[in-house]
């Protein structure tokens, strides 16, 4: 038999009956007055009393098990069929939510590709591991949401009644974690704590992507030569197409599960730049450990990439790809004149060598 239990709804009941006003937003909460009570509630949400609650309606409910049966120990044994464990996020403002999220998605698709999983599941992933994984952004009506999918499981991400950042793990195969099926007090807690896990780094990894800018001295540490832990740390110069293939590559979210070694990052490498090979490969991992971008696995020729690491992996990588090559295309003066007339940093581009050229002019300077 199929036993189902709404979370949400048995801790709006909960808190009805201990007098806390709350306002409802779907199955979860908009806004309560006392957020402390209402987080204590939810927790306390615990396998005794799923088993409670089957117990109430096993003994209203006919049974094919007989008084002999149960006497003979025959009985029913719950076990986790589906579990689900969500975070909602409200906005003050619901224009500025939608916003943020709608350019969130294609934000992270394009900085990690699909092996997204990894980050969400901290999985490994191999060969024989069963099962498919990928990420994907879908509409329903007019709503965008995006899942990311590891093995039998999912977290997926919506924006909630145009108010809430919505993220929901979804467990359909506990074992995929490591934990039995049985209802029990131990299976149970962790299962929750795998949800609230997935969720939360989840959240943490779009952040820190949208955060990425580092200070100026530690941009000027990666950029430029320096002396790290006693030795030369060369410069990882910004605009080289060598450097800058570096560091997309590393943006690759397979990397933050399975680390990387020469082999895997030289192969990214070698399809952005033709001909990039080993001995390079071996000089571009010893920079990147100097500049502490990734560090090794220990007894491994393996390396993982540092929190660092991977926030100026991306900041670098996406002003590199979004801001500086899009606008040295605007800048080009072979651009037609029909075009820049249609493009901001066109027209003040060439209105600043316009008025140059009459400052020029002025000081009666002749090239």
């Amino acid at each position: 038999m199929w036993l189902y239990l709404n979370g949400n709804e048995w801790a709006k009941r909960q808190a009805a009956q201990q007098g806390i006003a709350f306002t409802a937003l779907d199955n979860g909460f908009a806004s309560c007055e006392d957020s402390v009570a209402l987080a204590e509630i939810c927790s306390s949400l615990q396998a005794r009393d799923v088993q409670l609650f089957f117990d109430r309606w096993q003994a209203a409910l006919p049974s094919p098990l007989t008084a002999q049966d149960r006497e003979r120990g025959y009985d029913h044994e719950l076990a986790f069929r589906q579990a689900e464990i969500s975070d909602t996020r409200m906005f003050d403002r619901p224009a500025a939510g939608r916003a943020w999220f709608e350019r969130t998605l294609p934000d992270q698709l394009t900085l990690g590709r699909p092996d997204q999983v990894a980050v969400v599941f901290r999985r490994r992933v191999s060969r024989q591991t069963p099962g498919r994984f990928h990420t994907k952004i879908f509409n329903k009506g007019v709503e965008p949401a995006i899942q990311v999918h590891y093995r039998a499981s999912k977290v997926k991400q919506y924006f909630k009644e145009g108010r809430a950042l919505r993220t929901e793990t979804t467990v359909n195969d506990t074992r995929d974690f490591g934990i039995g099926r049985r209802l029990t007090a131990e299976n149970w807690n962790a299962l929750v704590s795998i949800g609230h896990q997935v969720n939360q780094r989840f959240l943490d990894h779009q952040l820190a992507a949208c955060q990425c800018a580092p200070d100026a001295t530690t941009l000027q540490r990666v950029v430029l030569p320096s002396i790290e832990d006693g030795l030369p740390a060369p410069g990882l110069r910004f605009g080289d197409p060598r450097t800058m293939a570096l560091l997309a590559c590393l943006c690759c979210y397979q990397h933050l599960f399975a680390g990387l070694t020469n082999r895997s990052l030289r192969e990214l490498i070698a399809g952005l730049i033709p001909g990039y090979t080993a001995r390079q490969m071996t000089y571009d991992l010893r920079r990147l450990r100097r500049k502490h971008f990734i560090q090794r696995i220990p007894r491994t020729q393996r390396y993982q990439l540092t929190s660092e690491g991977r926030r100026l992996a991306v900041f670098l990588t996406k002003t590199y790809t979004r801001i500086v090559n899009p606008s040295l295309a605007d800048l080009d003066p072979a651009l037609p004149p029909d075009i820049a007339k249609r493009v901001p940093l066109a027209q003040a581009w060439r209105s600043f060598e316009r008025a140059l050229e009459e400052r020029i002019k002025q000081a009666a300077i002749t090239a």
